[in-house]
């Protein structure tokens, strides 16, 4: 050992003038094979149509920046997960960049003048250090996550569809590209140290101590029987396995699942923060309705089928796949990337074709329109997914050309028609839309007449049907026991047009919103309230500019306890658990006010394991609470009030939305369950405390 030495060495080691013009040969092919790959996604993306999120360049910058390096939609509600992939992560970027400053140093500064090159001394020090440790998480995230996938196998890493089997439609491709991926990568890292500690026990140099890995890897190798000319022999071998290994992996990454690594970023560089909270209108002049076929996606959309991972997040926390509708968000971005490695091309050497053609109602699509019915647009998709893919407005688009096509259920038509011919999804009489208002002892302002503070936007539920609309009264005593300056549209207001929307009749939507939005131009008011979490993602999202803000009821009361408006005379015990609505966690990240009225009237809040925006679905979003038809399993709503029931006392099941509370009543009946557990609204715990 040589301890006056200067760190540093070699780069072709051992190799022959030959060997060294060979590795740039296979490195340039690798590269072209790389670039060929890429683009020809590229193009794939071009054909899409344009459109996407435009401006705003710095701050989509800094929150993909932020993102990526925090690990923050990859750690959520999955933190060991989250860990684990970022080792890999951080120890990948290490390992790339390593690449490029020595590639740096010896293809660029060498030639130009050896006095340039900074790849020596307490540089190489610092960098093999570096490199070892992180080089280290890589190896150990990956070992992480392959126990995970073929050992402990979580559910959401299991491929099979609920609609059809594995004959009809097969994803051994799927998985040969997982074992590749995983196990490529692995052998990559696992071979780049066993190289380095062959290349310490050659010479033993003093300062490949800092090479911490390699350098107590090789004590290993030695104390098995490695010797200084055994080492010297070998290195070569193994320094060009492990070379060409790396630039195989190089060649492959466009094709393969591994694309994610490029595409993840831009997945979320280019996602909408509103995205499923506000659609997209159908473009003026179009000559159809929604997505007709694949030429119809955006860029954007064609990207996202590609930057999907596989990972299962959105599969597990979707209501249609627990219920055993055909529906898996997965299994739609995936059947949609497959299509369009068919119908555009891209690259891919893993896409799956169905054994059995599947038709489907969209070109060149085979996902069926049961499949699209299912869909309950509660976000949770979108939510979860870890590189921004946007299921919603996807599944929605598709929807507008069904209801094109008249391809729907029954029920849904009928209640179409009615929204169109009375205002309401009920049927009922416009001028009977207030009349919930008679007999409360107190008038309640038409907002179109006398102007008020709080203009309330009441809902077809809440206004029609006959147990919720004993909820809207109490409401409505309660604001105007705490003096409230209140009013609403009666006759003047129709349905707002959430669910037709995102049933996919847009035509509705327009023409409800345009009514909707006509009358609350004519009112005077400060803020609009409204108890139905639906009509507010619209009012707040989807409306034009309404003169006002917009505020969910518990927001209202839970600021009228704090300031003393609100006086609680009578302290109410027990333990209750509280279930988020879609539209209020969600869509609107409001989950403290219902929490916060609650503990306020004296109640021990226990929660759910699913709670906030983790939450589980209803099934009434996305117009399913107008279809007939259910799943194989068991209806959300009911796994809902057994989850509930698991929680030792709960007496109580609180709600804040009118359609959860029609959802979670028939389920408490249809499970047999009435005499353990009471489903009520917030509002009539206040009524009780307050009144």
């Amino acid at each position: 050992m040589d301890g006056t030495l200067e760190a540093g060495r070699p780069i072709f080691e051992s190799l022959s003038p030959a060997m060294i013009v060979a590795f740039y040969v296979i490195a340039t092919a690798a590269i072209v094979v790389f670039a060929y790959g890429f683009w020809r996604r590229i193009a794939k993306y071009l054909i899409g149509r344009p459109g996407g999120r435009s401006g705003q360049l710095g701050s989509r910058t800094v929150s993909v920046v932020q993102t990526m390096l925090a690990h923050s939609t990859l750690r959520k509600r999955d933190s060991l997960v989250g860990v684990a992939h970022a080792m890999m992560f951080y120890g990948f970027i290490a390992l790339f960049i390593g690449t490029i400053i020595i590639t740096l140093d010896q293809d660029l500064l060498k030639p130009l003048s050896p006095e340039l090159r900074f790849w020596k001394g307490d540089f190489y020090k610092i960098f093999s250090l570096v490199l070892d440790v992180l080089g280290f998480g890589l190896v150990a995230g990956l070992v992480f996550m392959a126990v995970r996938r073929w050992i402990t196998r979580p559910p959401q890493l299991d491929y099979s569809r609920l609609d059809r089997s594995e004959d009809e439609y097969s994803r051994v491709g799927y998985r040969r590209d997982d074992q590749i991926f995983l196990w490529g990568l692995i052998l990559l890292a696992a071979t780049g140290f066993l190289i380095e500690a062959i290349r310490i026990a050659i010479a033993w140099h003093p300062f490949e101590v800092w090479s911490v890995v390699g350098w107590h890897l090789a004590k290993v190798l030695a104390a098995s029987g490695l010797s200084s000319e055994i080492a010297a022999k070998l290195h070569p071998f193994g320094w060009w396995f492990h070379a060409v290994l790396a630039l195989t992996f190089i060649a492959y990454l466009p094709y393969s699942k591994a694309v994610h690594m490029l595409l993840g970023w831009a997945g979320l560089f280019l996602r909408d923060p509103l995205a499923g909270r506000r659609l997209p209108a159908i473009p003026d002049g179009a000559d159809q309705m929604g997505y007709a076929g694949l030429s119809d996606f955006s860029r954007k959309e064609l990207l996202d089928l590609d930057a999907c991972t596989k990972c299962g997040r959105c599969h597990a926390s979707c209501p249609a796949v627990a219920g055993g509708w055909p529906l898996s968000p997965r299994d739609v971005i995936l059947e949609l990337r497959e299509n369009a490695e068919v119908a555009l091309g891209g690259g891919s050497l893993f896409h799956e074709t169905a054994t059995k053609a599947v038709s489907g109602p969209i070109a060149d699509i085979g996902i069926t329109s049961q499949t699209l019915w299912s869909c309950t647009t509660c976000l949770a998709c979108v939510e979860i997914c870890p590189v921004g893919v946007e299921h919603i407005p996807l599944i929605v688009q598709m929807r507008r050309h069904l209801v094109e096509k008249g391809d729907m259920d029954r029920n849904l038509q009928g209640t179409l028609e009615k929204l169109a011919r009375y205002g309401n999804s009920f049927g009922a009489p416009e001028q009977d839309r207030g009349n919930w208002t008679e007999g409360l002892g107190f008038e309640v302002k038409d907002a179109r007449k006398t102007a008020v503070d709080f203009l309330w936007f009441v809902g077809d539920f809440a206004s029609y049907d006959p147990i919720i609309r004993q909820t809207t009264r109490r409401a409505a005593r309660i604001f105007d026991a705490a003096g409230l300056d209140f009013g609403i549209l009666y006759d003047g207001e129709r349905n707002s047009g959430n669910d037709v929307r995102r049933v996919g009749e847009e035509g509705l939507f327009q023409f409800l919103a345009e009514h909707n939005s006509s009358v609350l131009s004519e009112a005077t008011f400060k803020t609009i309230v409204t108890a139905d979490p639906h009509s507010y993602n619209t009012l707040k999202f989807e409306y034009p500019e309404l003169g006002g803000s917009i505020r969910h009821y518990t927001e209202v009361i839970s600021d009228l306890i704090k300031d003393g408006g609100l006086p609680i005379k009578k302290r109410l015990d027990g333990r209750v658990t509280y279930h988020d609505p879609c539209y209020l966690s969600r869509y609107a990240t409001l989950t403290e006010p219902p929490r916060e009225i609650l503990t306020a009237l004296g109640f021990t809040l226990v929660e759910m394991e699913r709670n906030r925006a983790n939450n589980f679905c209803c099934g009434a979003g996305g117009g399913r609470i107008w279809m007939s038809d259910s799943g194989s399993a068991e209806r959300p709503s009911e796994q809902r009030i057994k989850e509930a029931l698991e929680i030792d006392g709960i007496g109580h099941f609180a709600v804040a939305c009118p359609k959860c509370f029609s959802m979670y009543r028939e389920a408490v009946t249809a499970t047999g369950n009435e005499a353990r557990l009471q489903v009520k609204d917030i509002i009539e715990f206040v009524e009780e405390a307050v009144l």
